[in-house]
Parts: C-alpha cells; structure tokens; sequence
C-alpha cells in the first residue's frame, strides 16, 4: 500500500496534499488557520538599542527568586542556549506518562470475564425415502432453535499458568420433527467446566513472567532521571545566564565610563587646539576614539538586552513586560577548594545520566531473562474437568432429566512444540547478551568522560578565580595609569594617543575582571551540576502530584485537572541578596576622577606640576598572601 504525498501550490498557498490509498480522486487537506486552536496574547515590543522611551523601570531580580521563576514556568523544560533558551524535549508530564506502562504490565495478570449469549435458528434441508414410492424420496427440513450463554473466568499467575472457570447452557428447540430423527425436544444442556495450563520450559517461572513489569518500573526511573537531569540543565543555565547579565552590566558600565573620558579628552584636546597647544593631529586621534567607543557602547548595550531576552525566556517570562530585570544577588568571591576524590565519589552516584545508564543495564537484563526464556521449547501441562447435564421433554410431554455428577469428562495431558533450530529465538538472545556487553561499555565510558569533565571543570574554577584576582591588579593599575596619563598630558609630557591607550586599558580591564569572576561562578555552578548535586545545593526538592483521571474502577475525576496549581515555594538562600544591582560588587564607584577643563588658554609652564594620584585602596586579602 503506497501513500503518495504531493505538494499542490495555488497562488500563494503550499499545502501538502494526501492522496488516501481508496482511490479517491479528489485532493484534500488540512487548512493552517484551521488547525491553529491555540495562541497567546502578543506583549509589548521589545526594547531595542534603537527604542525611545524605553521603560527605565527596574526590577532587581536575586538569584534565588530567579530560580524559583524558572520551576513555576517549567511545563516543558527549557536549556540556554548561548544568547537564547530552546525546549529540552522533557516535561514535567513525562514521569507521569510512563507511570501508565506499570499498569500495562501489570493488567496481564488481571482476571478476565466474559460473558456472551447468542440466539439462534436453523433450518437444515435432507432427503428422506419415500414411504409410498421405494423409488423416489422427499426433500424436508429440520427447524432448530435455541439460546447458548456461557459465562468464563480465567487468570494468569506469575507462574504463567491460566485457571479457567466456566459456566455454559445450551437451549435447543426442534420444530416439526421428522418421525425417529429426535426424541427429546426440546432439550437444556447446562456445563460446568474448570481448566488449568501450567507452562513448564518457556513461559514458566515468576522471574520470566514479572519481568516486564520490572522493565516498566525501571523506564519509570528512567524517565524521572531523564526529568531531572532536564531541571538540573534548567538550574544551571539560570545560574549562567544570571551571571552572564551581570557581566554585561559590567561591562556596559564601563563602556559608558569609557565614553565619558573620551568625551572629556576630545573636549579638552579641542580646547588646547584652539589655544594653539595641540594639532588637529591629536584632535582627529580623539575624535576617533570617541565614536569608536561610542559604538562600542552600542554593542554593550545590546549585549545586555541579549542576556536579558535569553533570562526571561529561560525563566519563563515574556521578552518584554515594561521593565528592566537587574540581578541583585552579588557573586561570591571566596574560593573554594574541593576534594578530588570526594568529587568523583559524588559524582558516581548522583548524576542522573549515569543513573540513567545503570537503570538501562537493569532493563536489559530482565529483557535477557526473557530472551533465555523465549530460546526454550513449549512444553505445556493441561488439565480439564468438566461436569455435563442434559434434561428435555419427551413426545409425550414427559420431562426428564439428569444429574451433573452423572456425566463428567476429563482431560490430562501435556502439549510440545519446537522450531527446529530455534534460529531465530537464539538470535534474540544473542542479540541480548551483546547489549548487555554494549550497556556497561557505556557506563565505564560516561565514568571515564566525568571524570575528564570534573578535571576540566576544576581547571577552570582555579583559573577563572585567579584570573579575576589578577585582573582585580590590573584595573587598579590601569585606573592609576589612566589618571597619571591625563596628568602627564595636561602638561604636555605625554602625546594623547597613551591616554587614549591608557582609556582603553582600563575599560577592558573592569569587563575582564567581571568576566573571570561572573565565570568562576558560572563554573562553580557547572561543577555542582557534574556532581549531581545542584538541585540540592539550591534547595530543590520534587513533589509528587497525583493524577486523577481514569483508573482501575473507572473515571471518577475531570477530565483536567492535572497539573494543579503547585507553586514552587522559597528555596534555601544559596547567595544573599545585596538589595541593590550585582554589579555594584565591583566597586563601580572607584573609576579614574579628572580635573576640570581649563576655561582659558593654557599656557606652558617651565616645570609642570606633579600629578596627584589618589591612594591605592587596600584591596581584601588573598589566601596566598599569608
């Protein structure tokens, strides 16, 4: 059977068209509009770079509550995805799903009524001789009637035997009778009958029989491992994106600050031109600077409506409401050490992925349970006792009848059958056994592979940690230079072009220093999610939610109503909140300060003033510093 799709165009609608395999001849298909019953309610436009009177509302959004959101809104899971957020594939109805399986399994062993009743006539036409022609003979009929009911109650045990108990009548009624064709009429038969199967080679055995049920509960385990290691990712790519706006708040600040001393330096070498103390040199090497930080500032600004749109759709909220999300949760600057084989310890029996594996190594060797089972003959023992009764009327309106205990059968034996070879059932359980050397390949290789992604991760906290204590040096340095530079040109020492240098310095020294510190907390979050332990750590628990619907005794709840309204609740505080934006963490208040413009020509002088260079703040003490 061929089903032929086709693509039809017409004007300007594509549909793809079936062509159903009854010969029909008349092209159909399904209408977009027509199958789009679902749509959500358009928001604001987004905020652009380019936008007027953006919304300058902010709300500051700790850590803490970012996670909570991400929970509540997290029907279909989602994943960051550098500067977005795409569906994972896992819901938070899959554990459900595939509790319906357990049932499937189980339903084998559920007792098994059925009942049926059946009327019925017939009419059988045959020739007899003819009693006044030896010769010839007649055609007549025989007219039969009746009701048979029968009523039957069987079950399996997990020993795979079936019990079998019923109950038949069996009315009959003939019509005109022939003379000596019948002497009862009409007649009842009822029956009482008891069977029992027992497998004793394939199919015998409670490990055989119960095994998909195990199967189904395993793949129940399976799917809620698979469920949280999709929260887990969700977790972790809240915590990196949550960092990764701060970062870029950071980094826009300094940008802004960059801007402003350029603006400053092209006032100021402008004014010095017109009182014939610079070129036009210095003046286009600052004007240059200028707009080429100008631009940058419009890509940081972006860059924070980036990660911002990438928070909002990995928490679940729309891509604009009229506010701005600020990050209030400072990033921690203590460093942590971690015990390496601790780590892997964790690591082995937390991870749901390595769960995962284990549970599919289970799985199949009950399915090799099976396989072994399938590779053995049938050998069935069965036994049967029934009990018959029979009672009618006689041509002469007597009725009689009999006893069921008159008139019983029996029946003992055993039955064999086998496929010469069993190829194919031996095949399956090849098969099997190479799967199971397959499943523990993969879980010594998933072992091998965490335990090279700890070492990596380790590698990178210590290196982000040390980074940003070096680049902490390098921004105060440069703070330093930068202020010394515009001194050192405010009397000419110096050409402009090193405080513009000295600029530019600066500004990726702050960006570098939030960088390193916002990535050694995302890689903190990174280790705890390779351990396993990141839901733990955040306080997340999982609570089971009952599904009412359909069940054993029938429906007995709406057909929605799952799932309720269980809202997350506050977890346990992993960062404190500071109740004010993260990036203040970085002391964005200690910039480089200048002196104002002069008003008037400036004039040479024989010795030019020493710059005054504030003091070096203290900065905190570092572990190796004892």
């Amino acid at each position: 059977m061929v089903l032929l799709l086709l693509v039809v165009q017409a004007g300007e609608r594509i549909a793809v068209a079936q062509v159903h395999p009854d010969d029909r001849r008349r092209i159909t298909w399904h209408e977009g509009p027509a199958l789009s019953r679902y749509a959500r309610q358009t928001g604001p436009a987004p905020v652009t770079v380019a936008s007027e009177n953006a919304a300058d509302f902010e709300r500051l959004l700790p850590l803490d509550e970012a996670i909570r959101l991400a929970l509540q809104y997290s029907e279909v899971i989602r994943v960051l995805t550098g500067t977005g957020a795409v569906s994972s594939g896992r819901t938070i109805y899959d554990p459900a799903i595939a509790t319906t399986t357990i049932d499937q399994a189980v339903s084998r062993f559920d007792p098994v009524f059925s009942a049926n009743t059946s009327f019925r006539k017939n009419e059988t036409p045959f020739a007899i001789p003819d009693p006044g022609d030896p010769l010839r003979a007649l055609i007549v009929d025989r007219a039969t009637s009746g009701t048979d009911v029968d009523v039957d109650l069987s079950r399996t045990n997990r020993m795979g035997g079936v019990g079998q108990f019923g109950v038949a009548n069996i009315w009959n009624r003939a019509g005109a009778t022939p003379p000596g064709t019948g002497s009862l009429d009409p007649t009842n038969s009822p029956r009482l009958e008891l069977s029992y199967t027992q497998p004793l080679l394939q199919g015998f055995g409670s490990d055989t029989n119960v095994a998909p049920i195990v199967i189904a509960r395993l793949q129940l385990d399976q799917s809620y491992f698979q469920f949280k290691d999709a929260i887990q990712g969700l977790v972790q790519g809240v915590i990196t994106g949550y960092w990764s706006l701060v970062q870029a708040r950071t980094e826009l600040w300094a940008r802004e600050k960059q801007v402003e001393q350029t603006r400053f330096a092209l006032d100021y070498t402008q004014a010095q031109q017109r009182a014939g103390f610079r070129d036009i040199g210095d003046v286009s090497q600052t004007r240059v600077a200028y707009y080429n930080f100008r631009a940058n500032l419009i890509a940081a600004r972006a860059n924070v409506l980036q990660r911002e749109a990438a928070l909002r759709n990995l928490i679940g909220l729309p891509p604009e409401d009229g506010t701005r999300l600020v990050p209030s949760t400072p990033p921690t600057r203590d460093r942590i050490e971690f015990a390496w084989e601790q780590l892997n310890a964790t690591a082995q029996v937390q991870r749901p992925d390595l769960i995962e594996l284990n549970l599919i190594l289970l799985a199949d060797q009950q399915r090799l349970i099976q396989a072994n089972n399938t590779a053995l003959p049938s050998l069935n023992a069965v036994a049967l006792h029934r009990w018959n009764g029979l009672e009618g009327r006689l041509l002469d309106t007597t009725r009689i009848s009999s006893s069921p205990d008159n008139h019983t059968d029996w029946t003992l034996g055993v039955t064999f059958s086998v496929p010469v070879g069993l190829r194919q059932a031996r095949a399956s359980l090849r098969s099997q056994e190479l799967l199971l050397a397959r499943d523990r390949a993969n879980i010594q290789q998933r072992l091998h592979q965490i335990e090279h992604e700890l070492a990596t991760s380790l590698r990178s906290v210590d290196q982000n940690y040390l980074q940003y204590e070096a680049f902490r040096e390098v921004r105060d340095a440069a703070r330093r230079n930068l202020e010394v530079q515009f001194a050192e040109a405010r009397v000419g020492r110096v050409i402009f072009l090193q405080v513009l240098q000295a600029i530019t310095d600066w500004g990726n020294a702050v960006s570098s220093e939030a960088q390193s510190l916002t990535t050694y907390n995302s890689t903190l979050a990174t280790l705890e999610l390779q351990t396993g332990t990141i839901l733990e750590t955040h306080g997340v628990a999982f609570t089971e939610e009952q599904f009412g619907s359909i069940g054993p005794w029938g429906r007995h709840h709406e057909l929605e109503c799952y799932p309720k309204s269980l809202v997350p609740t506050g977890n346990a505080l992993r960062y404190e909140d500071s109740d004010e934006p993260s990036e203040e963490a970085f002391d964005l208040k200690n910039y480089p300060q200048r002196t104002p413009i002069p008003t008037g020509p400036v004039l040479p002088q024989d010795e030019p003033p020493e710059p005054v260079i504030p003091d070096r703040p203290e900065l905190p003490r570092r572990p190796y510093d004892e």
